[in-house]
């Protein structure tokens, strides 16, 4: 009996040195490589999680993670009470798991903030990743504008749910007015995962355009995030912010 049990301690103490050895070697790389473009999903999951407190039996929690939320976009996006749902997840290790996101998000704001001004397509969805990449639920945002399209404020307008939000008309043209905005841009997420606009939101979008050209201010774009993409209602030409629309 005693043989049995020293030989079972023996290879969970070579289990545990082997996963020491796999968590050192995947930090080196992280810091040589510095990031995760050659890691698979997996490895990257590994070296997040080897960071928490008391990290121990790494590979078979990112195992089981797989196995209950299918992908690592799913894991990250995951809130803390569902993560602790799963066998050998600690508090720790879930706070680790849901603090990727939201640094992705200040991340992004960090890259708008000097200079706040948005001068392209691709700065204003850079601009509205940093408000939205992530987010569980549906959200709209209306960012005020000046002249010369340097960032004034930004408001959020509501909270939906994981499928739709409403884009109140009266806060928005309180929003661009209190700004004393030359123009806005608009954007909402979509948590699901496609970014491209259902019917309604083009229909929604042109008419809070025809209510703000009414008063002098253009609506520069509306856009849709979804994950880490986004899409342009202004480069798909669901919008025309050059037509002010006043009919």
């Amino acid at each position: 009996m005693n043989t049995a049990c020293e030989q079972i301690s023996f290879i969970n103490e070579e289990q545990k040195q082997n996963e020491r050895k796999n968590t050192l070697r995947l930090r080196e790389r992280l810091m040589t490589e510095h990031g995760f473009e050659s890691f698979d999903d997996t490895e990257v999951l590994s070296t997040v999680l080897s960071y928490a407190k008391g990290a121990r039996d790494t590979d078979l929690l990112v195992a089981r993670l797989f196995d209950t939320f299918g992908s690592l976009k799913a894991i990250l996006e995951a809130r803390p009470e569902q993560l602790l749902s799963v066998d050998g997840m600690t508090i720790s290790r879930a706070s680790m798991i849901s603090l990727v996101v939201p640094l992705t998000r200040v991340w992004h704001r960090c890259v708008m903030s000097a200079p706040r001004k948005i001068g392209n397509s691709r700065e204003a969805e850079n601009y509205c990743l940093s408000l939205l990449a992530g987010e569980r639920l549906e959200n709209f945002y209306v960012i005020a504008l000046n002249a010369k399209c340097n960032v004034l404020g930004q408001r959020r307008i509501s909270t939906g749910s994981l499928s739709e939000v409403s884009a109140y008309p009266r806060l928005v043209m309180e929003t661009a007015l209190n700004y004393n905005a030359h123009s806005v841009l608009l954007c909402h997420n979509h948590p699901g995962g496609t970014c491209a606009p259902s019917p309604e939101d083009i229909s929604s979008t042109l008419q809070l355009q025809r209510l703000l050209n009414g008063v002098g201010i253009l609506v520069l774009d509306h856009i849709v995030v979804a994950g880490d993409r986004t899409y342009s209602m202004i480069q798909h030409g669901d919008i025309d912010y050059r037509t002010r629309r006043t009919a």
